[in-house]
């Protein structure tokens, strides 16, 4: 399988856009499988100070560890700067023997989920949910040409089979690279998503499950008289360095219209866009690419707007 990694041209080409919107104050348009092992409790609310928008941070694993999500603290109070962690990502392929989609873990994937002791565990215990991203690997398969109600609840099975085994904590959809027609498959219909995600909610009623907001699969959320936007716990603005509220029926406080890449969006756009998050009563805060480097100043950026402190690294 090809090694994907998120598409870095949109980003340049909303750049202008969206520091045309913050300064207007205006919304832009838009292997070996490990032991399995149980999640553990959440931390109990007395545990944790922070008040604030939910924080997110994308993993490349290709590249980085899960394990530097947890590395960052707040100065004042000492709590996690990140609330959400999101592997990213697993794939969503297409067999050409058996006419179906599977899901697939590249050999970095899998070395995180066999390695969730180390890798994902540490992050739950301070608190930290870690979800699952899936997206498309061009070989036609995506979350919105499924070809029958059967075959997306027998995918949804699949992603809700993972979550139990690895102990995770939710799944996240980004229909991206899906590249709908190869292999025979067919385009995007009305109901595929909505039949997935239904099957999923049944499946893990109390996990998490968001929405990058992008691909075909985004803007098919109802389907005979179903309206799946209530089953989805956050979704989020997929355009880094941009302002995009997602078009979806949820409240704010699961919405993050601001979405940053750190280390590649500037320190003044994540606090702009920080502090419209706050100033719009925006419950979620999308980062994107957390690697191994000392990353304080980047995220301190974005954290004097959201919590009212600096970020502390430790290594």
């Amino acid at each position: 399988m090809l090694s994907l990694v998120r598409s870095r041209a949109r980003t340049a080409a909303l750049a202008l856009s969206a520091v045309a919107a913050l300064a207007l104050g205006t919304t832009a348009t838009s292997g070996a499988a490990a032991a399995p092992a149980p999640t553990p409790d959440p931390a109990p609310a007395s545990a944790s100070a922070k008040r604030g928008p939910t924080s997110v941070a994308y993993v490349e694993v290709n590249n980085n560890s899960m394990r530097n999500v947890g590395k960052y603290t707040l100065a004042t109070g000492g709590d996690n700067v990140f609330d959400v962690a999101v592997i990213f990502a697993a794939n969503i392929n297409y067999d050409t023997g058996t006419k179906s989609a599977y899901l697939h873990f590249n050999e970095n994937v899998q070395r995180v989920l066999d390695n969730a002791d180390t890798e994902i565990r540490p992050l739950q215990e301070k608190g930290i949910k870690v979800v699952l991203s899936v997206l498309g690997n061009h070989q036609g398969a995506g979350f919105a040409n499924f070809p029958s109600q059967k075959a997306a609840s027998a995918f949804a099975k699949q992603l809700s089979d993972t979550v139990t085994k690895y102990g995770l904590d939710g799944i996240d959809f980004d229909d991206e690279y899906a590249e709908y027609g190869n292999n025979g498959t067919g385009q995007p219909n009305a109901g595929s998503f909505v039949h997935l995600v239904t099957a999923l909610r049944a499946n893990m009623p109390d996990k998490i499950i968001s929405l990058y907001n992008i691909g075909p699969a985004a803007s098919r959320l109802s389907y005979g008289g179903v309206d799946i936007s209530s089953k989805f716990d956050y979704a989020w603005n997929p355009y880094y360095g941009t302002w995009q509220v997602p078009r979806i029926a949820l409240p704010k406080s699961k919405l993050s219209p601001a979405a940053v890449e750190i280390g590649r969006t500037s320190q003044s756009t994540s606090a702009a866009l920080a502090r419209r998050t706050v100033g719009e009563g925006y419950g979620v805060y999308l980062t994107y690419n957390l690697d191994g480097s000392d990353r304080s100043a980047d995220v301190s950026a974005f954290t004097r707007e959201l919590y009212g402190s600096n970020a502390v690294y430790t290594p």
